[in-house]
């Protein structure tokens, strides 16, 4: 399994069990990491998302808090359910490989903490098919900062100890088919930094919202008795920690082929 890539790892129905414990406990994103996915698409018009592997809609919510009208691509029937009603969020189910939208239609593509389990270049191709000329790509992860943090770095610890150091806890960020690609182009990186506060109960939460964690029977005993001796010896005055991330932020234009017509406005 350590060598198998990420979308063989059944990326489908992984989630099932753990959809309403990621859509508690998992973190948002910075507002200024949302603004640097959005800054300058469009013409000025109203800017149509292709949010895909949405989860439970937690960057699809954000993005719509900004205006843009988000169709939120998620394969997993239960996670899907939970994406919160809002009337500039569409649920869509699809998968990454397999985009259910027309040539040329979307203006922005993301993919927030989902892009490790896709098929990179099978997505990418789709995305570049949906995508309108000069369109974008984000790839967006929130990664444990835990070289400069000491309770995220424990936090690590147990996990990858719990997992039995599975895959995903080395292999998320995966850019590298980004920026090999010929259908992109200016592909770039920012950083931003993010926190998570969590208490006693939402830490033991966080923890079964991941996907190749124990969520019963002895091994999680186990795993959340080490993770509540760590809340004990970490937590401030009021209970709580900070899970430290940075959030990574890719970006990447739409390459353009020699029979594309630029649009000139809305």
């Amino acid at each position: 399994m350590s060598d198998s890539p990420l979308h063989t790892l059944d990326p489908l129905e992984r989630f099932s069990r753990r959809a309403a414990a990621y859509a508690r406990h998992r973190p948002d994103y910075p507002p200024s990491a949302i603004e640097a996915v959005l800054k300058g698409v469009g013409n000025g018009g109203e800017i149509v998302v292709a949010d895909v592997g949405a989860g439970t809609g937690i960057s699809s919510r954000m993005l719509a808090e900004r205006g843009a009208r988000v169709r939120a691509v998620e394969p997993n029937a239960a996670m899907c359910s939970l994406i919160p009603p809002d009337p500039r969020i569409e649920p869509v189910a699809g998968g990454a490989e397999s985009l259910p939208f027309d040539e040329g239609s979307i203006d922005l593509v993301t993919a927030f903490q989902s892009f490790h389990w896709f098929d990179p270049e099978r997505f990418l191709a789709e995305a570049h098919r949906v995508l309108r000329p000069r369109g974008r790509i984000a790839l967006v992860w929130n990664e444990r900062d835990d070289e400069r943090d000491p309770f995220t770095a424990d936090y690590r610890r147990i996990v990858r100890e719990a997992s039995g150091n599975h895959p995903a806890e080395s292999r998320m960020e995966q850019t590298a088919p980004l920026y090999a690609s010929s259908l992109f182009t200016n592909a770039r990186r920012s950083v931003f930094p993010h926190r998570q506060i969590l208490d006693r109960d939402a830490l033991l939460g966080r923890l079964l919202s991941i996907s190749y964690l124990p969520h019963e029977g002895e091994a999680w005993e186990r795993l959340a008795a080490a993770m509540l001796e760590l809340h004990a010896r970490r937590a401030d005055s009021d209970g709580r920690v900070a899970l430290v991330y940075e959030t990574r932020v890719y970006l990447a234009e739409r390459a353009l082929r020699d029979f594309d017509v630029e649009p000139t406005g809305r």
